[in-house]
């Protein structure tokens, strides 16, 4: 018996799970309930906490925890001037007590010195945000940064020098409004930087699905979005989506899923790269740009948006925009 039924069965399931984890991500600061998401993804609440720990890798449970925590980690950074107490409550935690004791077992430090700790590994390394899919970043400079983390009390100032991290200059960045954005996806979970060849599957397979139905017309857009903080998320966690633009009432199918970037303000920076030079230009943005800007990263996705194919580029390079949301300092 051929292997194409329970392929596509595991594919189908695989994008039920997928369509819990993009529920929960939009509402993470909300009560959930088991019956809730159970509904989500189409399956009896009976079986799905079962399904959901044996396709994810880690339980219900243990998904929403990491995501409000990794959630609360990034608001720390990129919020400076927002209270512990509103980023626990804001994140979906009961009490600031229980969002103390979680913080701490997930990331071995108080909440205050976690921000008091990267905040000055950010400033000396210039890094916020996505490192490349493509690699490209100071991977002493992180080593030595993570090194700081892991020998620092919280009270004394960081002793170890950090590289800078290479940098490449944008062509132009722009402020923009995004409109409400409906894009089919397929989904990867795990390591990604530098694998060129991951990319081209998994654009291979969206395309293979979007061309029969009429959706890579001259209008459709092709992104990368990122959903974690490769600083914050173990490896074997970072969730990718590889996507392109479809109507609004666009249908997912078995691995092929549907999601909504929300409208909102976006720093739009346009670069011309080498397939190396990715992290040098989300640094760049990051490091450089942003200080300066009178913006700080929004809490929304980011994601990098393909302007043409690099095979017909003379010097097959890629000709991208990376769009980071924002919100004003």
């Amino acid at each position: 018996m051929g292997s194409g039924p329970s392929e596509a069965s595991r594919r189908e399931y695989l994008a039920r799970i997928h369509r819990v984890m993009d529920y929960i991500e939009a509402h993470l600061g909300e009560p959930m309930t088991l019956d809730a998401l159970a509904s989500v993804a189409c399956f009896s609440p009976f079986h799905f906490h079962r399904l959901f720990t044996a396709l994810a890798g880690e339980s219900l449970y243990q998904f929403i925890l990491r995501l409000r925590l990794e959630h609360a980690a990034n608001q720390l950074l990129s919020q400076p001037e927002k209270s512990v107490t509103a980023i626990a409550l804001d994140c979906g935690f009961g009490s600031p007590a229980a969002f103390a004791r979680a913080f701490r077992a997930g990331f071995g430090m108080t909440a205050t010195a976690w921000r008091k700790q990267k905040g000055k590994i950010r400033q000396a390394n210039g890094k916020t945000c996505e490192d490349s899919r493509k690699g490209g970043g100071d991977d002493e400079g992180q080593a030595a940064a993570m090194a700081a983390i892991a020998s620092s009390d919280g009270r004394n100032e960081m002793s170890t020098p950090l590289n800078a991290p290479p940098v490449k200059e944008a062509e132009s960045v722009r402020i923009e409004m995004l409109e409400r954005t409906t894009v089919a996806y397929v989904r990867h979970v795990g390591p990604y930087a530098g694998d060129e060849a991951l990319f081209n599957r998994l654009f291979g397979r969206l395309c293979q699905w979007a061309g029969p139905r009429g959706l890579l017309g001259p209008n459709a857009r092709f992104l990368t979005i990122y959903h974690d903080n490769p600083e914050i998320t173990a490896e074997d966690k970072l969730r990718i989506s590889v996507a392109v633009t479809v109507p609004e009432g666009t249908q997912p199918e078995g691995d092929v899923g549907v999601m909504t970037i929300e409208p909102g303000k976006y720093a739009v920076a346009r670069f011309t790269l080498d397939a190396s030079e990715f992290g040098a230009a989300w640094n760049w943005l990051m490091g450089v740009w942003f200080p300066s800007s009178g913006y700080q990263p929004d809490d929304r996705y980011c994601f990098e948006l393909a302007l043409n194919d690099p095979h017909q580029h003379p010097e097959h390079k890629h000709v991208v925009e990376i769009w980071e949301p924002v919100r004003s300092l």
